[in-house]
């Protein structure tokens, strides 16, 4: 690593639940925003209980806060002229999955008649980082090569505990509903990008998938932007979380490639990762995760130290340091998510709390940053 290493430019995808502001459940109403929308920064989802919002790709990690601020305000905006409230995080509390649709394009209701139920229950939002990696081959190993520190990260964002109106004793519920689908999970190793494209291509001619699309790895090279792309974190209800994430994420990426050029077959066996991103799903930030280096329990605190810790060359080369470290700390301090929403819960026992409590931290989105933004 060195100086005039170019700075790696992240982009976010956002999806965000859409609940009606009397009932505080699910609706259907995707339509009606996206009409009022700018059709380049936001686009329709699986559902129409969610929309997704496209941050433009930035250097800088308080340029990339200040757009996703933005893009949050406009769609609040929208949605307060719609009588709906707009929530970021992986799951909210009351929906019923009978009364949801997809989205009317040909290619989601294939997916309906394909999938069936597990198409009807993706009632979930995620929270999509994209890191630029030019070369095409470069951006296949380093998919596989960053699995082992995925699961910090999903700690990091976990906001998913209720599903369907009960506590599902999960702090990303979302990671068990997403796991259900065939290409779901860490990406094995692949030498090159023609050979991880023959994978895919066998894929789809497998019938099992319809396009590339559907490749759902927890982080993949991007089918459509030049990028190395992390998928495996929850929708995040502050932006100062997603913030830490992309840059932790650049900061693993950037780390690795310096890594891949030393040494292009290393490998990562897949089943410790697997057992380690379900442990981070169930315990998030309150609980014990698997430290990567040592494959061992560890307080999930001192897990998320040590990670940014060892990052620290790469994130002050960014510029990041500072900022990041200090986000980490505060992540920590305020915990999760999920755990937030269980105290609210705790007060009075009614989940339209915990949906107005989503819906009022997703509109304030960030707090130091947008103040110094």
């Amino acid at each position: 690593m060195t100086s005039s290493t170019p700075a790696i430019a992240v982009g976010v995808e956002e999806e965000f639940h859409i609940v009606d502001s009397g009932t505080r459940h699910l609706v259907s109403r995707s339509g009606a925003l996206l009409e009022r929308l700018s059709k380049e920064r936001f686009t329709q989802e699986l559902q129409r209980s969610a929309v997704e919002a496209n941050s433009k790709p930035f250097t800088s990690l308080e340029d990339l806060a200040r757009d996703l601020v933005a893009l949050r305000g406009t769609l609040t905006d929208v949605a307060d002229g719609l009588g709906v409230g707009i929530v970021a995080a992986g799951s909210v509390p009351l929906g019923d999955a009978d009364t949801m649709k997809v989205s009317p394009d040909p290619r989601y209701e294939q997916m309906l008649d394909d999938y069936q139920l597990l198409t009807r229950e993706q009632l979930i939002c995620g929270t999509q980082v994209h890191a630029e990696v030019a070369d095409r081959d470069l951006a296949v190993l380093v998919s596989h090569l960053v699995t082992p520190w995925l699961p910090p990260l999903l700690a990091l964002s976990c906001s998913s505990p209720y599903w369907l109106g009960a506590d599902t004793g999960y702090a990303s519920y979302r990671t068990m509903v997403w796991q259900r689908w065939p290409t779901s999970g860490p990406m094995g190793r692949y030498g090159s990008a023609a050979e991880y494209e023959r994978m895919v291509d066998d894929l789809v001619r497998s019938g099992v998938i319809s396009d590339p699309g559907m490749i759902y790895f927890d982080v993949r090279p991007s089918a459509h932007v030049p990028t190395v792309e992390l998928r495996v974190c929850d929708a995040c209800p502050r932006v100062d979380d997603i913030v830490l994430i992309a840059g932790l994420f650049r900061a693993l990426v950037a780390r690795e490639l310096e890594k891949v050029r030393r040494d292009p077959e290393r490998e990562v066996q897949l089943e410790p990762v697997r057992a380690a991103a379900w442990q981070a799903a169930r315990s998030g930030l309150e609980g014990e995760l698997v430290d990567p280096q040592e494959g061992t329990p560890a307080p999930a605190g001192e897990v998320v130290l040590r990670l940014v810790d060892g990052l620290r060359p790469y994130l002050e080369e960014a510029g990041d340091w500072d900022l990041v470290s200090g986000l980490a700390r505060e992540a920590l301090a305020r915990g999760s998510s999920a755990e937030r929403q269980r105290r609210v819960l705790d007060r009075r026992g009614r989940m339209e709390d915990v949906v107005d409590f989503l819906v009022a931290e997703t509109r304030a989105g960030t707090s130091a940053l947008k103040a110094g933004a």
